[in-house]
């Protein structure tokens, strides 16, 4: 028997929640930090965090779904303050059905000093390529939307951004994907800390 669009829209938001969790069991976020979306790709309806909820704690019940110009289309809770750089990814990504904007202490330490990440492994060369930083802007803010949005406009094979004093943010064509994108960033910073560490001390 074929799957309905709510089961799909459950089955999303169960998967959304599962990922959550996984991020903050990580280390990837802190407190309330962070938002995670997805889509049912050929979709427009995107399923994101409601704002003011753990990514410890999120419930399949603390997401809502919007549409691509950010507007409420289910749920009782407000969306995440971030709707803006989300809708912007989705509407110049087709090929991204998950995003996830996360807070990774190594990762957002190049963020805060406005550097790229460098891609100081194979692996990183290869499944990521690049990582660019995107300017500074105020969080939830339209200026930051855009500035996300031109950013993967000028670097549309980038699988993830630095968001400049602030954090990351994953993307991919599913949520496993992206999970696997976000831990890949922190942990090619990480290498990146401990190489030039290495390299200060003679």
């Amino acid at each position: 028997m074929a799957k309905t669009s709510g089961d799909r829209s459950k089955a999303l938001r169960e998967e959304i929640a599962r990922v959550c969790h996984i991020c903050y069991g990580r280390g990837l976020v802190s407190g309330a930090g962070g938002n995670v979306s997805a889509r049912i790709p050929g979709d427009d309806v995107i399923h994101i965090t409601a704002t003011g909820v753990s990514l410890r704690d999120v419930r399949p019940e603390d997401i809502v779904a919007i549409g691509l110009d950010g507007s409420l289309r289910e749920g009782e809770r407000r969306p995440s303050k971030e709707v803006p750089f989300h809708t912007e990814i989705y509407r110049r990504r087709p090929d991204v059905n998950a995003v996830l904007h996360l807070h990774p202490p190594f990762a957002t330490a190049f963020a805060v000093l406005g550097r790229p990440l460098p891609m100081v492994t194979i692996t990183a060369e290869v499944i990521l390529g690049e990582v660019p930083l995107v300017p500074r802007a105020p969080s939830g803010t339209r200026e930051l939307g855009e500035l996300v949005g031109q950013c993967v406009e000028e670097h549309p094979r980038a699988k993830a951004l630095l968001l400049a004093d602030h954090g990351i943010v994953a993307m991919g064509p599913d949520l496993t994907a992206g999970l696997n994108i976000a831990d890949l960033v922190e942990e090619t910073a990480k290498v990146a800390w401990l190489v030039q560490f290495s390299k200060s001390q003679g």
